[in-house]
């Protein structure tokens, strides 16, 4: 495995990790020429004036009742589930994915449908984030991110103070934060950073409520190799206060 790197975003974030492994096929790089700037908020990062200013409603090209986010979709096997089961369109939905490959799979999953509730973001997701209205999110998933195993790298993972801070922001009083791994000490750091945060609340009453899915989960591939593998997942669900 060639070592990691990070590459660099708007500002001074970094995102550490390979943004594109192999090349993409002729179809894939079609998808990605045509299809992700039809779906891709227009939003300037460079423009500060935009800061907290975007109400993510907007993003939409129909009405919206509620926003779900996905931060790091990987192949989009699940965002596209979700996505195709609001047959009635009700919910927008943003999907955050730096990494081309994973994009342009969920691209090649969702290129038949309606895609007014759909908006693909092709980078990092806290720039992004960070230019949304305050209280316009209803739901935020953020599912199998990397474990960043070595202690002097947990400073990289997604979930620690300055990220729960901003997702305390956007999300709406009673709002749910879903957080999942398969990686038992990731497990344990999610709980313990979101417990300590003031404004999350976790939701659960018993070892069923976050060794057991929810009723409507969908089981991606991912999940059913670290099943194979022996490794067990998390469902952790946080309340905004």
């Amino acid at each position: 495995m060639s070592e990691t790197r990070f590459y660099q975003t708007s500002g001074k974030h970094k995102v550490f990790g390979r943004k594109q492994g192999r090349p993409l096929t002729v179809k894939r790089q079609a998808l990605m020429d045509e299809l992700l700037p039809r779906i891709k908020p227009e939003i300037d990062l460079n423009n500060t004036q935009q800061i907290e200013q975007i109400d993510p409603k907007s993003l939409f090209s129909k009405p919206v009742s509620s926003v779900t986010v996905e931060i790091g979709f990987g192949d989009g096997e699940r965002l596209a589930h979700i996505h195709a089961q609001d047959v009635q369109a009700n919910t927008g939905f943003i999907g955050c994915e730096p990494f081309v490959t994973g994009v342009s799979t969920l691209l090649d999953r969702i290129k038949d449908r309606n895609l007014d509730n759909l908006r693909v973001w092709d980078d990092d997701a806290i720039p992004f984030l960070d230019c949304l209205t305050t209280a316009s999110i209803d739901l935020i998933y953020v599912l199998n991110p990397d474990p960043w195993p070595k202690k002097r790298h947990h400073k990289r993972r997604i979930i620690r103070k300055d990220t729960l801070d901003l997702f305390a922001r956007l999300l709406k009083p009673s709002g749910t934060l879903f957080m999942s791994t398969d990686v038992d000490n990731l497990a344990e750091w999610m709980v313990t950073e979101a417990s300590n945060h003031s404004e999350f609340k976790w939701s659960a009453k018993s070892k069923d409520d976050w060794q057991i899915p929810p009723e409507d989960w969908l089981t991606t591939k991912y999940e059913r190799k670290g099943a194979e593998a022996g490794r067990k997942q998390s469902y952790l669900i946080f309340t905004r206060k």
